[in-house]
């Protein structure tokens, strides 16, 4: 057990693992601490996308760094990272206008589907509705089941890396981070804590306003047909910024509003992707609290279950498992880099874009 590492990186998600991976592609020791026997958290709990196109601005070109990292590790690391891309799936003039502004404006990444080209990709063939869509050409998918673990075990096997699990954080005093299995020394320490920041430094979390957003997901039993692109619909159109920015989104929203209330009232995004042994991870609803409660509104699971069958085409979806996701979120922005004390940084994605920009926020911002 290393006793003295130059990076300490606290959290074994997705966010430290990025930033333990920068700190050896610079040369650097690292140790991550992580309280849990295995990484449990958001990590795990989501669809295991990589939504590079669904970004803009700052949070694209965090995207695209990240999608370069996450193929140089899968080919290192054989972390099973696959350049599926998404398909965005129009059931409305609408929502067809919206694919179409963006597809105008970033012609290499977003290429229009016809009806018949995005029921092709559907088990069912789709809704009877389908009028087009398009397809999201630099987006990724990882099984979110296995990649987190894959990677904590490849860094771990680095020379000059460690992985402790079942080590908890207690604090930094400058020059030794306390922890529940004794002090390590380190020249810096990078916090990743996602959303429990508030119990390691609850002034910086209520500085930056960081609360916990819970989602509903479900994970439905094998179709019986396979599905390789992360599939989304309208209410993704209104959460992800390159499609919510559009002119025509609006207009989708009023409309939405309208016609499919339920879905707004949960803040819904409904998306699927498949996992490796053909079950479908379905979501999500979101709902923000400091602390949230962990009991499931079957309403809730009913409304994206039916949603996802009517976009598949499909008679009726089996669920087989439900959980909730629990990530950081911020109304003040995306993600939080923080030096609230000398040497010691904090890192957290604050908007549910994690498994899309981990890697890129560990490259730009990795401590000096």
């Amino acid at each position: 057990m290393n006793t003295t590492t130059d990076v300490l990186v606290v959290g074994a998600g997705i966010v430290g693992l990025a930033h333990a991976v920068e700190a050896l592609d610079r040369g650097l020791t690292v140790t991550v601490v992580e309280r849990d026997s295995r990484a449990v958290g958001a990590s795990i709990r989501n669809f295991g996308h990589a939504c590079v196109t669904g970004q803009s601005g700052d949070l694209a070109e965090l995207a695209h760094l990240a999608r370069e990292r996450w193929l140089d590790l899968d080919g290192r690391a054989g972390l099973g990272a696959r350049a599926t891309g998404g398909l965005a799936v129009a059931r409305h003039a609408t929502e067809l206008a919206v694919l179409e502004e963006l597809a105008a404006a970033r012609p290499g990444e977003v290429a229009l589907r016809t009806a018949g080209e995005v029921r092709a990709e559907l088990p069912g063939g789709g809704a009877d509705d389908v009028i087009g869509g398009a397809a999201l050409l630099a987006d990724l998918r990882v099984d979110p089941r296995v990649t987190v673990a894959r990677l904590a075990a490849w860094v771990d096997a680095q020379p000059g890396a460690e992985v402790r699990f079942g080590t908890a954080y207690l604090g930094f005093d400058g020059a030794r981070a306390h922890t529940s299995r004794g002090p390590i020394e380190a020249q810096r320490v990078i916090v990743c804590v996602g959303h429990d920041l508030d119990h390691l430094y609850p002034d910086l979390a209520e500085e930056h306003r960081v609360q916990r957003c819970a989602l509903q997901m479900a994970r439905a039993a094998d179709p019986g047909a396979v599905v390789t692109p992360a599939v989304l619909t309208a209410t993704s159109l209104l959460r992800y910024p390159a499609f919510a920015e559009t002119t025509a989104a609006a207009a989708l929203r009023t409309r939405m509003a309208a016609d499919r209330p339920d879905l707004l009232d949960i803040d819904a995004n409904v998306m699927f992707t498949q996992r490796p042994d053909g079950t479908l991870l379905i979501g999500d609803s979101h709902h923000t609290e400091r602390t949230v409660a962990p009991f499931l509104d079957e309403t809730v699971t009913e409304t994206l279950r039916a949603e996802a069958a009517r976009v598949l085409g499909v008679d009726g979806l089996r669920i087989i498992e439900r959980w909730q996701g629990v990530y950081a979120t911020s109304p003040l922005r995306p993600y939080l880099v923080a030096e609230p004390e000398e040497r010691l940084s904090v890192r957290i994605v604050t908007s549910g874009v994690g498994m899309t920009i981990a890697h890129g926020l560990a490259r730009r911002h990795f401590p000096s």
